[in-house]
């Protein structure tokens, strides 16, 4: 019966080590991130890092914070637990087909899917952030979505096609969700 206690004591005492711990370290309430305390191999601080995110794919729970745009406030969050100071980290998220359709404002996100526009708060958090965020007019005009329409976070662009070449050319690293 010893053993067994001493077993059960030492597995839980071997989870709690391993267990990690979620923080968000600049995008407080999207982007969750855990701590990687073993990790060999992180951001190097000094670096500028330039980060271009392209999202285009659908998401099939509109209630729902669209996955791909809280990956990038995951980006975000892990070079900052990495040691990148936000003044050496500039990200770029690019939206277009199918994802185009969320960023709608309150009122044009209600009258398409029923429900307040969830991913609002994560655009007001990663501006704040300094992340630029930018739709695709040709995915805006394919769907019939007037600038109006559109949550003042996210600014229009001319195209994803361009804005990504043009990033890239720029020398940002290339992401795709």
């Amino acid at each position: 019966m010893n053993k067994m206690i001493l077993a059960v004591l030492l597995s839980i005492s071997a989870m709690v080590v391993t267990a990690q711990t979620k923080v968000n370290p600049v995008i407080k309430n999207f982007g969750t991130v855990t701590e990687v305390p073993f990790s060999v191999e992180n951001p190097v601080t000094g670096l500028g890092y330039k980060i271009v995110v392209e999202v285009s794919a659908d998401n099939t729970k509109p209630a729902v914070v669209h996955d791909f745009f809280d990956k990038v406030a995951a980006v975000v969050n892990l070079h900052a637990l990495g040691g990148v100071p936000a003044k050496k980290l500039q990200v770029v998220m690019v939206i277009h087909g199918p994802a185009a359709q969320f960023v709608l404002t309150n009122e044009g996100y209600q009258k398409k899917f029923g429900t307040d526009n969830p991913n609002i708060p994560l655009f007001k958090e990663l501006v704040e952030a300094g992340v630029k965020i930018f739709v695709c007019g040709q995915s805006l005009n394919k769907r019939n979505v007037p600038i109006e329409g559109v949550t003042p976070e996210v600014k229009p662009a001319l195209s994803a096609i361009t804005t990504l070449t043009t990033y890239q050319l720029k020398g940002y690293a290339f992401l795709k969700y």
